[in-house]
């Protein structure tokens, strides 16, 4: 989609930095909201529909400590309703990241605008069909995954109907560096899918996010936390409420940057331009009759009729009224050409 018909969209991806508390949920949403994003998304995580409760090992089974730390931060459906119904007071809309067909019915159940499918599903037609079906726009991460694995989910998802899909551009590297962030990708993936673009930005400044602007990228997601230093899995490499702040204002200064105007000149250049352009003045008082010689002329600001090029145009001249000392000189106070004679 042209970056002319498509505003920019900041997803604030709060994750499961809540750690099973509404209250911190609600400050989350909060965070998004202060710092500028267009929507807040969560990730809501089922364990059993993720990971194994127990591995094998040695011809038994040990408790997966993932598992266990996932089911201890776990929001219950009427504690993720009582989130929702927050952000729509504050005006901010709330979606997830989800992982089985649980997290999709309570999305739905939600009213969220989109369904966001991680990287790690990429692969899982099942999902990604279930989550299309639902007639929502789905947003769809494409870390480690390979362009035919892109193409394969894409077909997915328009095969059931939905073309209200998205992709985002990830580097599954948490954090990633800007070495490692591949962004020349972006417009592969517009060119060959003709889908909407953006980035799954983890690295830990605003260049990746901005450089992606420039490439076409129209929404991005990015970690959002209270404090880095929390006990999570997302928090270390999140951003802080006046970082997420000043990223998403760095996103919007290169998104005015890089619209396009009708014409080359903006205001600014517009209002500077008569002051900083040269023009052509009056090195003497010139009285009429007389032949303007190179002597008689400086080339200096601010800027007048006559521009810097027109000065051979104007060696020879003839002076028809006075011209004082200083002053910019005007079509009307000459008779253009060396063999035009004065108006006595």
């Amino acid at each position: 989609m042209s970056q002319d018909f498509q505003p920019l969209h900041v997803i604030a991806e709060a994750g499961t930095n809540h750690a099973g508390r509404l209250e911190l949920g609600h400050q989350l949403v909060d965070i998004a909201l202060e710092a500028g994003a267009d929507s807040v998304k969560f990730q809501i995580i089922h364990p059993e529909g993720l990971y194994l409760e127990d591995l094998p090992v040695d011809g038994g089974y040990r408790s997966n400590e993932v598992f266990q730390k996932r089911r201890s931060m776990m929001l219950s459906d009427e504690q993720w309703h009582r989130l929702a119904e927050h952000a729509r007071e504050r005006g901010i809309p709330m979606s997830a990241s989800v992982f089985d067909r649980r997290g999709i019915d309570l999305l739905v159940a939600l009213d969220a605008p989109y369904l966001k499918f991680a990287s790690c599903d990429l692969n899982n037609s099942r999902l990604l069909k279930q989550g299309a079906e639902t007639g929502r726009r789905v947003i769809i991460s494409t870390g480690m995954a390979t362009l035919g694995e892109i193409e394969r989910a894409v077909t997915d998802v328009l095969s059931t109907g939905n073309r209200d899909l998205w992709l985002m551009h990830c580097v599954s590297a948490y954090p990633a560096t800007l070495a490692q962030m591949n962004l020349g990708m972006i417009t592969t993936l517009q060119a060959a899918f003709g889908l909407p673009v953006g980035l799954s930005d983890h690295t830990e400044s605003s260049l990746a996010g901005v450089m992606a602007v420039a490439l076409g990228a129209r929404f991005f997601e990015k970690h959002c936390t209270y404090d880095r230093a929390a006990d999570g899995f997302d928090h270390a490499y999140a951003m802080e409420p006046a970082g997420l702040a000043a990223y998403i204002g760095d996103l919007r200064d290169a998104d005015a940057a890089m619209q396009r105007g009708e014409g080359k000149l903006r205001t600014a250049e517009v209002e500077l331009k008569p002051r900083a352009r040269r023009g052509i003045h009056a090195a003497r008082d010139l009285a009429p009759g007389e032949r303007i010689t190179e002597a008689d002329l400086l080339v200096v600001r601010p800027e007048g009729p006559y521009a810097p090029n027109d000065l051979p145009m104007l060696l020879g001249a003839c002076v028809r009224t006075p011209i004082r000392r200083n002053e910019s000189i005007a079509p009307e106070a000459i008779i253009a050409g060396r063999d035009e004679h004065p108006v006595t």
